[in-house]
Formats: structure tokens, C-alpha cells, sequence
């Protein structure tokens, strides 16, 4: 087993650790979803930082850094794709993850966005998102310095992620 597997299977140690409820019947009699349960929202955002950062660690990418506008812009598209109920790149106003980006006034290079609509938690997202090549390349491009992330929980459980990555510089060309 590589290195990233063994930082995989400590990730899903602290799964574990994470709050659930217990699984319930609908009326229908099947098992409703698991609703993973949001109890530390200021710690979240720095789990998922450290966790990112362990596996590009893993891959030989430097760490990234929390910026606050990447999040800004996460946070608005993960409440955006739960109004439209639906998990895609494009806002309801038709903008992109570089346009929502650039709205937040972040100056540099919009480097990737990775999203999920789930009920499972942040690492278990992270899991799914490294078993994809396409957005395990935007958690693991060396290129990119920083990071935002957030999420939106609807009534029902359901979960909204949204990650960005970036880097600083020049401003990046944007239409619209």
C-alpha cells in the first residue's frame, strides 16, 4: 500500500469519529439516508485543509493555505446548486467557477473546482473526490497555493460541497 493509501485509510479513521444519526425506515420501508450532522462548522474548514493537505503532502505538492475569498465564492455556489438542486459548475446566473472567483475580487490564477451533493461527510467526500483523476488533479496540482471550501446543508441532510483552488498573481482574464 502507497502513501496515499495509508493516509486514506487514516482519513476513515476519522470518519469515525464523525456524528450520525442513526439509520431510520421511510414509509416505504427502506433505510432513509444517514444524515451526517454539522456540529463544529469553525473546525470543518480546517479538517478538510489538513486533509488535503496530508495527501498532497503523500503526492509531493506543498500545502495549501485557506483563503478567505476562494471560500466566499465556494460558499455562495454550494448555496446556489442547492437552489437549483442540482451539483454543476455553472451558477444559476450562468457564471463560472473563474467568474464566481473573480467576483470575490481573489487575484491570481483560478486553478480547479471540485463539488459534491451528498449525505456523507467532508472526508468521505474527499475519498470520492480522489478516486476521480479529474478532481483528484485539482486536489493535487502542485501549482496551485490556495484553497477554499464550504458547503451548504439543506433541511433534509443533504450536503453541498464545494472546493477551490488557486493561485496568487496577476489577474486572471475574465468574461462576463
Amino acid at each position: 500500500m502507497g502513501r496515499i493509501g495509508i493516509l486514506f485509510s487514516i482519513l476513515f479513521l476519522g470518519v469515525a469519529a464523525c456524528s450520525t444519526t442513526p439509520p431510520t425506515l421511510g414509509t416505504d420501508g427502506k433505510p432513509l439516508p444517514r444524515v451526517y450532522t454539522i456540529r463544529n462548522e469553525a473546525a470543518l474548514s480546517f479538517r478538510m485543509l489538513d486533509s488535503v493537505n496530508a495527501l498532497r503532502q503523500a503526492a509531493g505538492a506543498p500545502n495549501l493555505t485557506l483563503n478567505s475569498q476562494l471560500t466566499a465564492a465556494a460558499k455562495t455556489h454550494a448555496q446556489d446548486m442547492s437552489l437549483q438542486n442540482r451539483p454543476w459548475h455553472f451558477g444559476s446566473d450562468g457564471s463560472s467557477p473563474l467568474q464566481r472567483v473573480a467576483r470575490t475580487g481573489y487575484v491570481g490564477l483560478f486553478k480547479g473546482e471540485v463539488l459534491s451533493e451528498t449525505f456523507e461527510t467532508e472526508l468521505e467526500t474527499l475519498a470520492a473526490w480522489m478516486e476521480e483523476e479529474g478532481s483528484r488533479n485539482v486536489l493535487l496540482d502542485p501549482n496551485a497555493v490556495d484553497m477554499g471550501f464550504a458547503w451548504h446543508q439543506d433541511p433534509n441532510g443533504r450536503l453541498w460541497w464545494v472546493l477551490n483552488t488557486a493561485t496568487p498573481g496577476e489577474a486572471a482574464q475574465v468574461q462576463g
